[in-house]
């Protein structure tokens, strides 16, 4: 358990740097698992401070940040940018240079 944890405290630290966290949510986000990803924004709120005060800098109730960040959540678009706006991130669209667009 002590290693889990070990990884975790590890974690953590290396997402308060706001270009690490953006590098792992992009990451989380390529995977197309949503569970993988709602974890992801889960341990960047806690580098940040965590939910209470992710709830404050974003005007959403905690609670209801706990619920849309469960493995089973479906967060809203506005309720994501508020999020990651309070992480000091942004969405982006990029073009996907692995699609074939001459069709």
């Amino acid at each position: 358990m002590a290693s889990s944890r070990s990884y975790q405290d590890s974690l953590v630290k290396r997402l308060r740097d706001p270009r690490e966290a953006a590098a792992y949510l992009d990451a989380a986000l390529e995977e197309g698992d949503r569970a993988a990803f709602l974890l992801a924004i889960r341990n960047v709120i806690e580098a940040l401070g965590g939910m209470t005060k992710i709830a404050r800098h974003t005007g959403l109730n905690r609670e209801n940040l706990y619920r849309v960040l469960s493995e089973q959540g479906n967060p809203e678009l506005n309720s994501l940018e508020k999020l990651l706006k309070a992480l000091g991130l942004r969405l982006a669209v990029e073009v996907d240079h692995k699609m074939d667009h001459a069709a």
